[in-house]
C-alpha cells in the first residue's frame, strides 16, 4: 500500500448486521464522502449512530454490506486489513503488557519484516514524535493513561500509514488530559501531514481538532461541514441539538422579511433565520443557552420570564426560566436566584428555524402543558 496519496474515497458505504430474530439491522447507511490527504475528519455522533461502524469497515475489520473504497484508483475494500496498512489507535491502547514501550512501537515493524536496527531507529522517532524520550525500555504499566495513548499514538504512525484512524482515543482520560492530548493530538497530525479519521461522541473534541466534522444518526450521515458552520449552521433539528441548542420550541410561520422569517410563538413574536424552506406554517425553533441575552429596551425577540433553576457557574448561570412557550434554558452572566423575574432576548441571526417535526410538538405539549 502507497505511503501517500490524494484522496480517500467512500461511496455508499453501508453495513447489516443480523439481529436475534434475524432481521437485517442497516448500522451504516449509504455513506458517501471524500478524504483529502492532510485532512483531519471527526466522525460526531452519539452511541449507536454508525461512527465505529464507518471506522471498521474503512480498516477492513467489518466487511462492507454495499458499495466500495478507493485510495485515490486503488479499490482497498477488497483488501484485508494487513493490506491497506492504516494505522489504527483503539480506546482501550490495546498495548502488549509484557513488552517494553520501544518494543510496542515496534512490532508493527517486526511483523512487517522490517530490519531490528531499522526498525528501533524508527520506533525511537516515533517515540521522539509523541514526546517519549526516556521512556523506552518502560512497560505500559508504568506509564500513566496519556503516556499509554501516546505510546498508542506511536505505534499507529511509525509504519507510515497513508491514513490514521483513531477510535474514541481520549474516553479513558481525565478532563485535563483530554485537552492536552487534543493539541498533541493534532500536532502530529500536522507534522505528519497524512489524513486522519477520528471517531468520536465530543462536540467539543470534535470542534477544536477536525478539519471537517461527519454528524452521524443511526447509520446516516446528517451533515458534513466545517466545524465553524457545524456549530453556527447546523443543517437540521438533530445536528442542532447535538451541537448544543437545547431548546427546541414549537411556533408558527408567519411570513417573510428580507433574509429573516416572522414567528409567533404562544404570543411572542419572533424573528428567525430559516434553516430551510418550509411546506408547512408550523416549525421548530432552535435557541442555544449561551446566545441569550438580559434584553435591552426595545430589544428584538424579548420575552419575559421567571427563573425555576440555577446553576452556579462561576463568571456565568446557567437557569432554568419558564416562559410563555414553555421551559428553557440560558447561559447568562452573573448570578440570579429563584423566583426572579428576567426579561431575556436572543438576535433574529441565532434564532435558527427549521420545519417542525410532529414529536417536537407532542412532547412540547406533554411537558408544558396545551397553552404551550
Amino acid at each position: 500500500m502507497k505511503h501517500q496519496f490524494e484522496q480517500l474515497r467512500l461511496e455508499s458505504v453501508s453495513r447489516s448486521f443480523t439481529n436475534a430474530e434475524g432481521h437485517a439491522v442497516a448500522a451504516l447507511q449509504g455513506l458517501d464522502l471524500n478524504i483529502r490527504r492532510g485532512e483531519f475528519i471527526a466522525l460526531l455522533g452519539p452511541s449507536g449512530c454508525g461512527k465505529s461502524t464507518a471506522l471498521n469497515c474503512i480498516a477492513g475489520l467489518q466487511p462492507l454490506s454495499g458499495g466500495g473504497i478507493w485510495l485515490d484508483e486503488q479499490r482497498i475494500d477488497i483488501l484485508p486489513p494487513e493490506k491497506r496498512g492504516f494505522g489504527m489507535v483503539f480506546q482501550n491502547y490495546a498495548l502488549f503488557p509484557h513488552m517494553s514501550v520501544l518494543d510496542n512501537v515496534g512490532f508493527g515493524l517486526k511483523m512487517r519484516g522490517v530490519a531490528k536496527r531499522d526498525a528501533q531507529r524508527r520506533a525511537r522517532e516515533a517515540l521522539q514524535l509523541v514526546q517519549l524520550v526516556g521512556h523506552e525500555r518502560k512497560l505500559p504499566g508504568q506509564l500513566s493513561g496519556g503516556q499509554q495513548q501516546r505510546v498508542a499514538i506511536a505505534r499507529a504512525i511509525v509504519i507510515e500509514p497513508p491514513l490514521v484512524l483513531m477510535d474514541e482515543p481520549l474516553s479513558n482520560l481525565d478532563t485535563k488530559l483530554r485537552i492536552e492530548m487534543r493539541a498533541e493530538i493534532r500536532r502530529i497530525h500536522t507534522q505528519l501531514n497524512r489524513a486522519t479519521i477520528y471517531v468520536t461522541h465530543d462536540q467539543d473534541e470534535a470542534l477544536s481538532m477536525a478539519d471537517r466534522i461527519v454528524v452521524m444518526k443511526e447509520g446516516v450521515v446528517q451533515q458534513v461541514a466545517t466545524p465553524r458552520e457545524v456549530y453556527g449552521r447546523p443543517k437540521n433539528l438533530h445536528v442542532a441539538r447535538f451541537m448544543g441548542y437545547r431548546n427546541v420550541v414549537p411556533a408558527q410561520l408567519d411570513g417573510a422579511q428580507g433574509e429573516f422569517v416572522k414567528l409567533g410563538a404562544a404570543g411572542v413574536a419572533l424573528t428567525g433565520t430559516a434553516m430551510a424552506s418550509f411546506d408547512a406554517k408550523d416549525v421548530a425553533v432552535a435557541l442555544r443557552p449561551e446566545d441569550f441575552e438580559r434584553a435591552a429596551p426595545g430589544a428584538t425577540n424579548a420575552f419575559d420570564a421567571q427563573v425555576t433553576a440555577v446553576e452556579y457557574g462561576g463568571r456565568d448561570s446557567l437557569i432554568r426560566a419558564k416562559a410563555p412557550f414553555g421551559e428553557l434554558w440560558a447561559r447568562l452572566p452573573g448570578e440570579f436566584s429563584e423566583g426572579e423575574r428576567v426579561t431575556l432576548s436572543v438576535p433574529p441571526a441565532r434564532t435558527l428555524v427549521y420545519p417542525a417535526e410532529r414529536s417536537e410538538h407532542i412532547e412540547h405539549i406533554e411537558r408544558n402543558g396545551a397553552a404551550a
